[in-house]
């Protein structure tokens, strides 16, 4: 089974391509929704991340306490690194695990969404990667959109992330998410077909 590594800034259109990707019969692994799943109450991550930011950032439940734990995570370099050092391998882990499973099951291909993939070294389980990427005005609307936040808080979430040509230097592709729908999904259609992975 291939698996195509799908990467970005936040709002550039990767959940386009990931949905899309569902319509052609491809498993897509979402590297959010498993980063949710590294923090469930009794996992060996949640317990290291407790380790290092202190245990009062689970609460009586067991559960993790998002804002506390943001809070303490980036509130400098160092710390941010250490909840990536903890976060980061548990992640691609999952992720892997999850692939094999899909590859068990005959998927002919799947989408890894990973907006830190990168960052977390999971470009090593991708037979390929595809960047998308969008201005930043286009970001900015869709983020607000998105997440019904105001302005000042979507620019403080994009000027978090890395630059564009993060992306565009190491990607094997590059499509620009800011263009019609249509037009992105063809993009991706014809790396596809350069792949043999589709007709």
């Amino acid at each position: 089974m291939k698996v195509i590594g799908l990467t970005g800034q936040t709002g550039a259109g990767k959940s386009t391509l990931s949905d899309f990707a569902k319509k052609l019969g491809f498993a897509v692994v979402t590297a959010d929704s498993v980063a949710r799943e590294a923090v469930m109450p009794g996992t060996d991550c949640l317990k290291r991340l407790a380790e290092f930011f202190g245990y009062d950032i689970i609460d009586d439940g067991g559960n993790v306490i998002r804002p506390l734990l943001a809070e303490r995570a980036f509130s400098s370099q160092k710390s941010t690194e250490m909840l990536n050092s903890i976060t980061h391998p548990w992640i691609i882990e999952r992720c892997s695990r999850l692939l094999e499973e899909y590859s068990k099951a005959g998927f002919p291909a799947a989408v890894l969404d990973a907006s830190q993939l990168y960052e977390s070294h999971g470009e090593g389980i991708c037979d390929f990667v595809i960047a998308v990427v969008a201005e930043n005005d286009v970001r900015l609307e869709r983020i607000m959109q998105r997440d019904g936040i105001s302005r000042e808080k979507a620019l403080l979430r994009m000027n978090a992330q890395q630059p564009q040509e993060y992306y565009t230097k190491r990607a094997d592709f590059v499509i620009d998410g800011g263009r019609p729908v249509t037009e992105v999904q063809e993009a991706f259609s014809m790396i596809l077909a350069k792949k043999g992975l589709t007709e």
